[in-house]
Formats: C-alpha cells, sequence, structure tokens
C-alpha cells in the first residue's frame, strides 16, 4: 500500500480553537476551513495533514470516536519549545524531563488533543542493557 498523504483526525468540540491553536502556537497553515471541518498543513512536513471535526459531525461514524489520542511532535529542543509555549500561556500538563530510552519530551494542553514534544536523545546504556530483550 502506498500513500500520498497522511493525516490524523481529531474529533473536537471548538474546531476554530484548535486551528487557531496550532496556527499560533506550532506554525501550521489552514488549508481548508468549512467550520465544522479545519485541515492543516505545516512547511516542514507537506505530506502530513491535520484535521479537526466537530465531535458529532454527521460525517464521522459513531464508533471511530475515541478518546485518549495524544498527539506528537518530533522536535529538535524540546526544552526550548516548552519555555517558547510556557511564555505564550499555554498550559504545560506534564514539564520536560529525559527518559533513560532515549527521549527528552513535555506535554501541553491544547483544545483538542494532548500534544507531547519529543526530542531524541542518548540512551542510557545501563537502562537499554538491562531492558532489553
Amino acid at each position: 500500500m502506498r500513500f500520498s498523504t497522511f493525516a490524523a483526525a481529531f474529533l473536537v468540540e471548538d474546531v476554530a480553537a484548535c486551528r487557531d491553536f496550532f496556527v499560533s502556537h506550532l506554525g501550521c497553515a489552514v488549508a481548508v476551513d468549512l467550520g465544522w471541518y479545519a485541515d492543516l498543513t505545516h512547511p516542514s512536513a507537506p505530506s502530513f495533514r491535520l484535521d479537526f471535526v466537530t465531535r458529532g459531525h454527521p460525517s464521522m461514524p459513531v464508533a471511530g470516536q475515541v478518546g485518549g489520542a495524544v498527539l506528537a511532535f518530533v522536535v529538535e529542543d524540546a526544552a526550548a519549545v516548552e519555555i517558547r509555549l510556557r511564555d505564550a500561556g499555554v498550559e504545560i500538563i506534564a514539564p520536560c524531563r529525559d527518559e533513560p530510552w532515549g527521549q527528552r519530551h513535555f506535554f501541553a494542553a491544547s483544545p483538542g488533543p494532548v500534544v507531547e514534544f519529543v526530542q531524541p536523545i542518548e540512551p542510557d546504556p545501563e537502562w537499554i542493557s538491562a531492558n532489553s530483550p
């Protein structure tokens, strides 16, 4: 199977608030805005689309409406992104921390999904050795 584009769609209460958050804080651009639906792009990942759909809209089946999603972005400097978002008034759910498996990451609130920003770092060799199959 081959994809020309990959998209993640999130069912949300307020499409405009989600659109504005991702445009203002992450530099996304609006490709389509129908009010109940917004399709966003980003110059650093042109084949990825981020969609927001009003929860309960008839275009989406009830069976497809699941919770617990986290939208993750891999970034060069997670600590710097956290500072920028915190200074902009974004709620930081879990502050930046280093994980022994090779991640520096933090979680931020958005009007839609929780957003994780991940920076690859060197893993702890002792942890890898102790936790590898």
